[in-house]
């Protein structure tokens, strides 16, 4: 059984998720102690247990303390399942999509495709966005030859989620490729969603694209926001996302959701300036993606070359947890990230 120390690089819910994603590849038992040691709140919350039960669900495997509250756990992979369809519901405003970062790995070596239904929180801090998810991440593991698609149906928001979207997914035949990005080449357009629910008459979705258009203009950029207004979720909300296509086939993004207190302007200001920054750096991946793409290019086969904002606690995270697991080869040099993927093939039993 392998001791993962859950309070190293970001002590975060990012080390359960991926180490328990990493074990039920590769079939290893392994013991998380110290979960989330770093957060205010220490321990698993409902979200990351949910995302422990899911893995679970998708290798038949088996837990030993894996719920709310508890500061360590057992998780054992058990034989990858035949299953097609699974219904995954947070029962909160947690995030489903950082529960969607955490089965894709297993999904991509799976037997079939499969179909998900996902509810709870699709827009909140701390987590990625569903339109990040939905127009950064998934590109770049089509490139990597894993078919995946999102298909939201209900926005969700802080504080009671029930959101609802679809996950479907087409595992890799043999194994990933690499990707080599390590080029950002200059602007090709920016444009992006502002989405608000039951808040049309306060004009939140133009305000925030208004304010985004304005704080990239003032920069040289010219920017197409589209503002949508929603009705069908449970609760008012919103969320704003942009994105950078560059010449090198790079895509960049940038996001936030909307919280009580928080007005429409400084959404806009707030995700155009991180935009802006990542930009600056000459980055091929923006500062979410940068840590979510690891493990999957350390699964690929071959060496897979990306240009960062910087390093953060989660890139750390995820690079240690690659080595861990799998023996990836992963350097970082400066802006440089490189990987060495080792050529993960599907286990069978």
């Amino acid at each position: 059984m392998l001791e993962v120390d859950g309070s190293q690089y970001s002590g975060s819910g990012t080390i359960v998720r991926q180490a328990v994603a990493f074990a039920a590849l590769t079939g290893t038992a392994i013991h998380i102690y110290n979960v989330r040691l770093k957060r205010p709140k220490s321990g698993l919350r409902r979200q990351h247990a949910q995302a422990i039960e899911a893995i679970r669900q998708l290798v038949d495997g088996a837990t030993e303390g894996a719920v709310a509250g508890a500061r360590e756990f057992v998780f054992r992979p058990g034989k990858p399942t035949q299953g097609r369809y699974f219904s995954w519901d947070m029962g909160s405003a947690g995030s489903t999509t950082a529960l969607a970062l955490a089965v894709l790995p297993v999904l991509a070596f799976g037997s079939n495709a499969v179909s998900i239904e996902l509810r709870g929180g699709l827009f909140q801090d701390f987590a990625p966005s569903f339109y990040h998810l939905q127009h950064v991440l998934l590109p770049l593991l089509l490139r990597m030859g894993f078919e995946v698609t999102a298909r939201m149906e209900r926005p969700g928001y802080v504080p009671s989620g029930q959101g609802i979207w679809r996950l479907s997914t087409v595992p890799t035949r043999s194994t990933l490729r690499p990707i080599l990005l390590d080029t950002s080449g200059s602007v090709e357009k920016i444009w992006g969603i502002a989405l608000s629910s039951h808040l049309r008459a306060q004009s939140v979705s133009e305000r925030m694209a208004e304010s985004t258009r304005c704080a990239l203009s003032t920069a040289g950029h010219r920017a197409d926001i589209q503002a949508v207004y929603d009705d069908s979720a449970l609760q008012a909300g919103a969320g704003l996302a942009i994105f950078a296509d560059l010449t090198s086939g790079a895509r960049l993004g940038s996001d936030r959701a909307g919280a009580p207190g928080r007005r429409s302007e400084n959404i806009g200001k707030y995700v155009a300036r991180q935009l802006l920054e990542d930009l600056k750096t000459g980055a091929s991946l923006d500062r979410y993606a940068s840590d979510q793409i690891i493990p999957l290019a350390a699964l690929a086969a071959g060496e897979s070359r990306f240009r960062i904002p910087r390093v953060s606690e989660h890139i750390e995270s995820n690079a240690w947890l690659s080595r861990e697991f799998l023996g990836a080869a992963i350097k970082i040099e400066g802006q440089e990230l490189l990987v060495k993927g080792v050529g993960f093939r599907a286990r069978t039993a």
